[in-house]
């Protein structure tokens, strides 16, 4: 490596002051862009199995838990509000 890359390198990899901020957005963002989809078939092709081999008694508790996942992956800040209501139910903080 030449000293010339050495410091190219040095300053691409360094975070600028404006960077040094870590900020997870933009990857929650693509993570629900990604995983929603998937998660909405994965329950789709489950809940159709359940309704064409009649497992009604299944396919109810497969779509509770869906929806709660649901909820979970999809409201924004829901699990830093629960954590926050079960450290308060504890009387952690």
């Amino acid at each position: 490596m030449s000293h010339d890359a050495g410091i190219l390198f040095f300053l691409l990899a360094s975070p600028s002051p404006a960077q040094a901020e870590l900020n997870t957005q933009r990857l929650a963002d693509f993570l629900r862009g990604f995983f929603g989809p998937l998660l909405l078939v994965t329950v789709s092709v489950v809940a159709l199995f359940f309704l064409f081999t009649k497992e009604i008694t299944r396919f109810v508790q497969f779509v509770v838990v869906a929806i709660v996942i649901g909820v979970i992956f999809y409201v924004p800040n829901i699990i830093e509000t629960l954590a926050r209501g079960v450290a308060a139910a504890l009387g952690v903080s």
